[in-house]
């Protein structure tokens, strides 16, 4: 007899989220590199010599060196979650990106060592990219669901911060020790999440699907801090038990069934890829790559260490808020908000920045006012524009990706959307500066035309999940609700309770929450 009076508290399941969100380790990783690659010890190691003597990067052998190739790692994963479960799949991961940096801190001259160490750390932090909000997703109580999504982009955002700082502190060391320590301590950040998955639950919808029915229930108490024969553990219970045996029916899930027509998979995963497709092109990367030129055009002598911190913290306050609003403003209307404020910013900087201003390389004395002018115009619509897509665009799309998919083909789903991500990044680093080169602040008229698409495209075909289970989820999408019509959508909760007692429980448990 499940017992009564217990309220199911978040407490537990905040700290865990908290940790597993260890995104940080990804964001440092993704950021750190960009320093690095400008160190001149790190240049004079894994550079080559020019005719007059001097040590350079050339662009192909900086493409080699930034090249994770995530994606890889991102679409692995999918062959470790399911047979290993949530969390061994992350001790997993977590030890294959530990060693990559130590190869890469190990190494001296050898620029094959330290690519083979980027591409062994890079298919760690794929990976552990598409594993954290799989986890998250199936772990955290479905009222501060989307908040626990966005701590993790939010962690991601201070790695990049931070990774700024420490690269900013040490550039300066004369010696290898100025890369070797920014890079090294990828290690610790790798070592603490591994000593702290022994500590954290498995899933409990994977246990569920592989029968060990005992486990789920007494991690469904943990995260809701009740006992286990609660009322609200056996609502829970009942509730992933017979979803997940509705959707194992069919058999074993393939990669084909992430675009098969069965309950409008095609249509999710597709939104998964392109919303990360959307995301990637907002345009916001291209001031991190060229903000320093930017700056230098307003008459400021800021250091490129320094303009990427600046821009980093930017993103930091502007991650905070959307905490907040990913469960107040939904999904849709945050997506749909931060195209527009990006699309404001995109269009006024590109112009703005081609007609006032002044070439690149011209010195500060030659700089007029018109040229100083318009470089504070771009400066502040550029600092506009990362503050709007960290609010909005940033987190969003990775909230959308860990609840949108049925737990059969789940890992897979958001391993195809977790690698377009990668890819893409991978794609806008390679050719956005020689498009610029050619171009220049014109660029952004291409960010601004995506922002445009991205509207158009939420609108008509991405639906609001805020407040709704996974479960639930996968019933709108079965019901064919269309998107501009899914935030007043509520869920029938019929096909999850095989008997009247089990909804009642279900519904106690929900008055009692």
């Amino acid at each position: 007899m499940a017992k009564t009076g217990h309220v199911p508290t978040n407490h537990r399941a905040i700290l865990l989220a908290i940790f597993i969100a260890f995104g940080f380790l990804f964001g440092y990783d993704i950021g750190v590199i960009s320093g690095i690659l400008i160190m001149p010890d790190f240049i004079r190691r894994f550079g080559q010599v020019s005719s007059d003597g001097t040590y350079y990067l050339s662009s192909s052998r900086q493409s080699i060196i930034t090249s994770l190739l995530s994606a890889g790692g991102s679409l692995a994963q999918a062959f470790t979650t399911d047979s290993m479960g949530r969390r061994g799949s992350i001790l997993l991961w977590s030890a294959i990106f530990t060693i990559g940096v130590a190869v890469q801190t190990a190494t001296t001259y050898s620029i094959v060592q330290i690519t083979i160490g980027r591409f062994v750390a890079g298919l760690g932090v794929g990976a552990l990219s598409a594993i954290v909000p799989l986890y998250n997703g199936e772990t955290a109580p479905k009222s501060i669901r989307g908040m626990m999504l966005v701590l993790y982009q939010l962690q991601i955002i201070v790695g990049i911060f931070l990774s700024y700082i420490i690269d900013l502190a040490t550039h300066t060391i004369a010696n290898s020790a100025s890369w070797r320590i920014p890079v090294g301590l990828q290690m610790l950040w790798g070592l603490i999440l591994l000593s702290g998955i022994f500590f954290l639950p498995e899933s409990p919808r994977h246990l569920l699907g592989m029968h060990r029915d005992e486990q789920a229930r007494a991690v469904i108490a943990e995260l809701n801090s009740v006992p286990i024969d609660s009322e609200v553990v056996a609502a829970h219970f009942v509730e992933l038990a017979e979803a997940i045996k509705a959707e194992n029916e069919g058999g074993k899930a393939t990669w084909a069934e992430c675009f098969s027509t069965r309950n409008a998979l095609w249509k999710r995963t597709g939104n998964g890829m392109m919303l990360q497709f959307i995301q990637q092109l907002n345009g916001q990367n291209f001031y991190y790559y060229y903000g320093d030129t930017f700056f230098q055009s307003a008459g400021t002598q800021l250091s490129p260490y320094v303009i990427q911190t600046i821009l980093g913290a930017v993103s930091v306050v502007g991650t905070v808020p959307a905490l907040i609003l990913i469960e107040t403003w939904g999904r849709r209307r945050s997506l749909l908000t931060g195209a527009i404020w990006e699309a404001i910013c995109a269009i006024i900087a590109g112009l703005v920045g081609h007609y006032t201003l002044a070439p690149t390389g011209t010195p500060a004395a030659d700089l007029t006012q018109r040229n100083k002018n318009g470089g504070n115009t771009l400066i502040a619509f550029a600092v506009l524009h990362v503050f709007g897509f960290s609010m909005f665009w940033g987190p969003t799309p990775w909230v959308y990706l860990g609840e949108s998919f049925p737990l059969r083909v789940r890992a897979k789903c958001i391993a195809l959307g977790s690698a377009t991500n990668w890819i893409w990044n991978f794609l806008l680093s390679f050719f956005a500066p020689r498009i610029a080169a050619r171009i220049g602040p014109l660029i952004l008229l291409i960010f601004f035309g995506m922002l445009v698409f991205g509207y158009v495209y939420v609108y008509f075909a991405i639906p609001e999940t805020k407040g709704l289970s996974l479960e639930e989820v996968d019933e709108m999408y079965r019901a064919g609700v269309k998107p501009w019509k899914s935030s007043t959508w509520k869920p029938s909760q019929k096909h999850q309770y095989p008997t009247e007692r089990a909804k009642e429980v279900h519904s106690k448990a929900e008055e009692m929450a």
